[in-house]
């Protein structure tokens, strides 16, 4: 069944949960603040980030972990062999354009963790809700995370300036788009689809 978009009703119906091959995703709770912390308060994470300060602390985490539990946001933390390493999610902020977004730890980083988590979340995304597209970004001093979109088949739609609180400061960054009918064609993604 699609829905228009996610309801608080629907999430507090379910707890959804994916999996890959090699990747658990669930909803972050409380529980997982300190891992969160860890992983959003690496510097080398939250410049890439546009709406996380620096120092991240436990703090923000718990901020991160209430809001998103009262919110239609559809937020995962990845786990890799019972830990921590990540989150992915689809920001429902503009409900006619959702968007994709991610990071990881520095130490799971080229490993093909955001590939295979995004790939199942976009595979989330257009089977659960009727949305034509998906949009995403990612900081043009950042090619790792462009190249992860681009293997998700986002096609590039130019370049806007953002502002990003670690940063104190606007920065360039390219725009991406996933349409559904480009989704379909691409639907085999093999090893990483959701089970």
């Amino acid at each position: 069944m699609l829905l228009e978009k996610p309801t608080p009703t629907l999430r507090e119906s379910r707890a959804v949960v994916l999996e890959t091959d090699r990747l658990v995703l669930r909803q972050p709770t409380l529980a997982d603040v300190k891992a969160i912390a860890r992983v959003v308060g690496d510097k080398r994470v939250s410049v890439n980030l546009r709406r996380v300060p620096h120092p991240y602390t436990a703090d923000d985490a718990i901020s991160f972990v209430t809001t998103i539990a009262a919110t239609i946001d559809t937020v995962f933390l990845v786990e890799h062999e019972r830990a921590a390493i990540g989150l992915v999610g689809v920001s429902w902020e503009n409900e006619n354009a959702p968007e994709l977004g991610y990071c990881f730890g520095v130490d799971h980083w080229g490993k093909g963790y955001a590939t295979e988590s995004a790939r199942a979340v976009i595979d989330y995304a257009f089977e659960e809700f009727a949305i034509d597209e998906l949009l995403s970004g990612a900081r043009v001093l950042n090619p790792a995370s462009r190249h992860v979109l681009e293997k998700c088949g986002f096609q590039w739609t130019g370049v806007e300036l953002h502002r990003f609180l670690t940063l104190g400061s606007s920065t360039p960054v390219d725009r991406f788009k996933l349409e559904r009918g480009v989704w379909a064609s691409l639907k085999s993604w093999s090893s990483s689809t959701r089970r």
